[in-house]
């Protein structure tokens, strides 16, 4: 069995990404924050939950530090079972390493900068943990 680094999946949703980012599909999230505030917003299909989040100009404090670098899991946030099973694209090891240092990690964690929405994804929720931590600090 050949082993990658990840690049391959990374070039793969990359590729996704830009492909989609033509087509101008919208697609919508909910961010259920720890006081139990529901925050909707607007994407494109193709776009990672991290960039839906900064485009929205979502206040959660601290969210996505290192602008999607893959070095820090402030983007951190859980999915139901039924989400995380149905995600496109499975965690690099990289990601692991990040979730790893994540606060309230769970087994459908994942980090927000490396899931590209898909019209699939549209209408999910995802739980924003309570705190973050930011692993560049650690």
């Amino acid at each position: 069995m050949q082993k990658t680094n990840g690049l391959k999946e990374s070039q793969s949703a990359y590729q996704y990404s830009f492909l989609c980012k033509l087509t101008l599909i919208s697609v919508t999230i909910t961010f259920v924050k720890a006081d139990g505030e529901r925050i909707k917003a607007k994407g494109q299909v193709g776009n990672s939950i991290l960039d839906i989040v900064v485009n929205n100009d979502i206040d959660l404090s601290g969210y996505g530090a290192c602008e999607g670098t893959l070095t820090c899991s402030t983007c951190h946030l859980i999915f139901s079972k039924d989400v995380y099973d149905g995600l496109p694209d499975k965690p690099t090891d990289e990601e692991l390493d990040m979730l790893e240092l994540a606060q309230e990690r769970g087994d459908t964690s994942r980090l927000g900068c490396q899931i590209i929405m898909t019209e699939k994804l549209d209408g999910i929720e995802v739980i924003v943990p309570t705190g973050i931590n930011d692993a560049r600090q650690t």
